[in-house]
């Protein structure tokens, strides 16, 4: 049977992309695999996954994407998100609605962003979570 499309796959918890191509590879047979996007393993949500003669495609997706976040405030890791250690908490009563959104104010528009120490972006060749993790 001959695979070719797109498939939105709900990328699951501690998956990095490569794994969701590499078992959808396996699962349909099928050697034309991409994703549109890598994404932490830590995070979970749709990956675009390209099959067959539709890895052509993926060049023209559009580039912009959109995140549903659901943070906890007060507290601080060692890594910046859940799987870190905390070095920091503290209690957030009073915080008010008006005030998160008059903070998160300053993260519209473009944002020239230096990334993470943990995250997907590669540096020869490794994933920086992965070179973080190993120290």
């Amino acid at each position: 049977m001959l695979f070719q499309g797109f498939l939105n796959l709900n990328k699951p918890f501690d998956w990095t992309s490569h794994d969701c191509v590499a078992r959808v590879r396996k699962l349909l047979r099928l050697k034309r695999v991409g994703h549109a996007g890598t994404l932490d393993p830590a995070a979970t949500g749709v990956l675009p996954i390209a099959l067959g003669k539709a890895t052509r495609l993926l060049q023209y997706l559009p580039e912009n994407k959109a995140y549903k976040a659901t943070i906890r405030l007060g507290v601080r890791t060692t890594t910046d998100d859940l799987e870190g250690e905390i070095i920091n908490s503290q209690p957030c009563a009073g915080l008010s609605l008006a005030e998160v959104k008059t903070a998160l104010a300053q993260f519209e528009g473009k944002i020239e962003q230096i990334p993470p120490n943990y995250s997907a972006i590669q540096v020869d060749g490794k994933r920086l979570y992965d070179l973080a993790r190993k120290g």
